[in-house]
C-alpha cells in the first residue's frame, strides 16, 4: 500500500503545478554558486513576489535600520540564503492554498494553514531561543512539515477525508494513517517536497520532526524545533485545553530542554509577529483579544500545571527504566556538583562503587528474567537503608554508585555493612522451589575525611573505582576503603 501510494504521487496530476520562479528559486536553493544577482534577477520576475520580499526586509521581523526600494537591496539587508527560503514560503504558500482550498474545503483548508502558519512562526522563535542560526529555513520547514496533509487529499481523496475527520489529535492522525495506508502525511510530505527538488535539509527536517520516539541527544536540530512547533500550534488553536499545554511543555523539555518561562517568551515572541505575518500572507489567524486571552490562560496554566507535569518528565528523564534507581546520566550531572559542593564548603562527600559478584553467571544459568528481578530486589534493598539525600544510580549493567553526601568514612562504613547484609539476605525462589541469591564487591572514596583530598570528581571516581577493583580481587564479597596505597587492611 505504501509504495502505491508513493508510486500514485510521483504522477499525480491533481497536485498543484509549482510556479516557474519557484522552480527557479528551488534551482538556485540547491546551488553552492548562488548570488546576490541571480536571486535578485529571478525574484523581480516575479511582481507579487518581489513587493512580498520588500515588504518583509522593511518590516519588524528583521528591524532593519537601512529601508530596502528594491529587490537588490533587499537581498542585501537579508542575505541570498534568507531571501531563497523567504521566496519560497511565499511563492509555495501562494500556490498550494488555492490548491487545499479546492481539494479539502475551506474551512479545513484555513485551519490548515493557521495551524501551518503558527508552527512556522514557533519554529522560528524556538530556533532563535536555543541560538540555531536557521530562522528563515526553520519557517519554511515549519510551514511545510504538513504537507503530505494536502497531498492525501490529491491522490485518494474520499478515503483519506474518513481518516481525517475522525482523528483527534495530530498524533492520533499520523497514527491512523499508518494503520490505514501503510505510511503517513511525515513520508507522503518528504516525498513531495523531493519531487519538487526542495533542498534535502528542509524535506529531512520535515519528516523526521514526525518522530515522536526522538528526545534530546546531543545539540538540538531543525527537526527537533519543527517537532515543538506543531505542539505550539495546536495550543494557540486549542487555548485553555490543559491537556494540549502538557503535551506541549513535555515535548518542549524532551526535545530542547526548554521550561515553562521559555514557553511564555516564545507566545510572547510569536503574538508580537503575528500580525506581520498576517499582512504578508494575506490570512487571518486570530484576534488580538484572541492572542491576548491565550497568553494569559498560557500563564495560568503553565504556573498550576505544567510544572508538575515537568517534574514528572524530569524523573523519568532521569531514572534507569527497570530497577528505579538514578541513571548514567544522572550521576554525571549530580555528582560533579555534590564534590564542587564538598570542596567549597570542606564538608566530607563518600561514594561507593557497587557491584554484583559473577552476575553473568546469573544470567547465562538462569535468564535475564531472573537477572532483572534480583537487580529490582538489590535496588529496593539499598533505598530501604539511605537516607532522603542520598543517591542510588545505575553506573552501568550489574554496577550501582552510591553517594552520600555529607557523609564520613565511618558513617559510611556502617551503612555500607548494613546494606551489604541486606543483599546477601535477597532470596529469589524459582520455579523448581530452588531459591537463588546475589552477594556484591564495594569500593569506597572519601573526599574531605581522613586525609584525602582529591583534586577533582574524575579522580575520586577513579578511586572508588579501584577500590572496587581490590574487593574482587581480594575475592569478592567485600568492602574495601580507598587509600593512598590501596591498603587490604581495611577490608570488612
Amino acid at each position: 500500500m505504501k509504495e502505491n501510494l508513493i508510486q500514485q504521487l510521483r504522477f499525480c496530476s491533481a497536485l498543484p503545478s509549482l510556479p516557474s520562479v519557484a522552480l527557479k528559486i528551488i534551482d538556485l536553493a540547491n546551488s553552492a554558486d548562488t548570488d546576490m544577482i541571480q536571486i535578485s534577477h529571478y525574484i523581480s520576475l516575479d511582481p507579487a513576489l518581489t513587493a512580498k520580499i520588500l515588504k518583509t526586509a522593511n518590516s519588524p521581523l528583521y528591524k532593519s535600520r537601512r529601508t530596502s526600494s528594491n529587490i537588490r537591496q533587499a537581498v542585501c539587508v537579508l542575505g541570498t540564503h534568507a531571501v531563497i527560503s523567504i521566496a519560497l514560503s511565499f511563492s509555495l504558500t501562494r500556490t498550494l492554498m488555492q490548491h487545499t482550498e479546492s481539494s479539502i474545503g475551506k474551512t479545513s483548508s484555513d485551519l490548515f494553514w493557521r495551524r501551518s502558519i503558527i508552527a512556522a512562526l514557533a519554529s522560528k522563535a524556538l530556533g532563535s531561543k536555543i541560538n540555531l542560526k536557521l530562522a528563515d529555513d526553520l519557517f519554511l520547514a515549519g510551514l511545510l512539515q504538513d504537507i503530505g496533509i494536502p497531498a492525501f487529499f490529491s491522490i485518494i481523496p474520499e478515503a483519506y477525508a474518513k481518516i481525517y475527520s475522525s482523528a483527534l489529535s495530530h498524533d492520533a492522525l499520523l497514527q491512523a494513517e499508518y494503520e490505514a495506508f501503510g505510511t503517513g502525511h511525515d513520508e507522503l510530505g518528504y516525498t513531495l517536497l523531493k519531487r519538487w527538488n526542495l533542498p534535502s535539509y528542509v524535506a529531512i527536517a520535515c519528516m523526521t520532526s514526525h518522530n515522536q520516539s526522538s528526545t534530546q541527544k546531543g545539540e538540538p536540530t531543525i527537526a527537533d524545533c519543527v517537532a515543538a512547533s506543531g505542539y505550539i500550534a495546536d495550543y494557540f488553536l486549542n487555548p485553555g485545553d490543559t491537556e494540549k499545554i502538557a503535551q506541549l511543555m513535555t515535548r518542549l523539555y524532551a526535545r530542547l530542554n526548554l521550561d515553562g518561562q521559555s514557553l511564555l517568551n516564545i507566545i510572547e515572541k510569536i503574538k508580537d509577529e503575528l500580525r506581520t505575518i498576517e499582512e504578508l500572507f494575506e490570512f487571518s489567524i486570530c484576534s488580538e483579544n484572541e492572542l491576548n486571552a491565550l497568553m494569559l490562560e498560557a500563564q495560568e496554566l503553565l504556573s498550576i500545571q505544567s510544572l508538575v507535569k515537568i517534574r514528572d518528565l524530569e524523573d523519568k528523564t532521569q531514572r534507569d527504566g527497570l530497577t528505579g534507581a538514578h541513571n548514567r546520566a544522572f550521576f554525571d550531572s549530580v555528582f560533579e556538583r555534590e564534590f564542587i559542593f564538598s570542596t567549597q564548603h570542606s564538608t566530607p562527600l563518600t561514594i561507593a562503587m557497587i557491584d554484583v559478584d559473577h552476575f553473568k553467571k546469573v544470567n547465562d544459568n538462569h535468564g535475564h528474567v531472573v537477572g532483572d528481578a534480583l537487580l529490582i530486589a538489590l535496588v529496593r534493598a539499598i533505598f530501604g537503608q539511605i537516607r532522603q539525600d542520598d543517591l542510588l544510580c545505575r553506573y552501568g549493567g550489574e554496577e550501582f554508585v552510591l553517594i552520600l553526601p555529607g557523609t564520613p568514612i565511618a558513617s559510611a562504613r556502617k551503612l555500607l555493612i548494613r546494606l551489604k547484609n541486606s543483599i546477601e539476605a535477597i532470596s529469589y525462589k524459582l520455579d523448581s522451589e530452588e531459591h537463588i541469591g546475589i552477594t556484591v564487591s564495594m569500593g569506597i572514596a572519601t573526599n574531605l575525611d581522613k586525609g584525602n583530598i582529591f583534586t577533582s570528581h574524575d579522580n575520586m571516581l577513579e578511586a572508588a573505582d579501584l577500590a572496587l577493583y581490590a574487593s574482587k580481587h581480594a575475592g569478592r564479597n567485600k568492602i574495601v576503603e580507598w587509600d593512598h596505597a590501596l591498603s587490604m587492611q581495611n577490608q570488612i
